[in-house]
Order: C-alpha cells, then structure tokens, then sequence
C-alpha cells in the first residue's frame, strides 16, 4: 500500500495557496444555509399553491336583497349564523 502522507501533504501544498487567497473575516452561510433556504421557499411555493387552490374554489356572490336592504342609509349588517340564516346587528 502507498505511504498515505505523502498524498496528504501533496494535497495540503495545493490547497494551502486556496485557502490563503479566502478572506479569513468572512463568513459564509456554507451548505446548511442552502439548505435552510431552499426548503423554507419550498414551503413557501406550497403554501401559495395551496392558497391559490382554495381561493379558487370560493365561490362568493353577494344577493340581491342584502344590495336592496343597504339604500341610501347604509342599512343594518348581516351577521351570518351557523344554520345558514342570516340577522341584523
């Protein structure tokens, strides 16, 4: 088997002058701040897709009467009950 430090040492020579040529104040993110990125504007595109989805399927129309009811007074609000009717606030 060939000695293994000679390699190493031959390798260190050349990476050596790489590593000088690097500011040593700088700091980087390095991989794991790729990483935390990417998934985080995965999520993001998800999130918008899905919202994108559900407004989609909203189907709002307002009814005539609530139009009629409002006049010129500005009419009384309709407040939404949970068997479908609606009453005046």
């Amino acid at each position: 088997m060939p000695d293994m430090s000679a390699s190493a040492s031959l390798a260190m020579t050349h990476l050596v002058p790489l590593a000088k040529e690097l500011d040593e104040d700088k700091v980087t993110p390095g991989v794991l701040g790729f990483i935390v990125f990417a998934v985080m504007a995965l999520a993001v595109w998800g999130l918008m897709k899905s919202m994108n989805r559900h407004m989609g399927r909203v189907d709002f129309e307002e009814s005539q009467e609530s139009q009629e009811s409002e006049g010129p007074r500005g009419g009384a609000e309709d407040v939404a009950v949970a068997d479908g009717s609606t009453k005046q606030r």
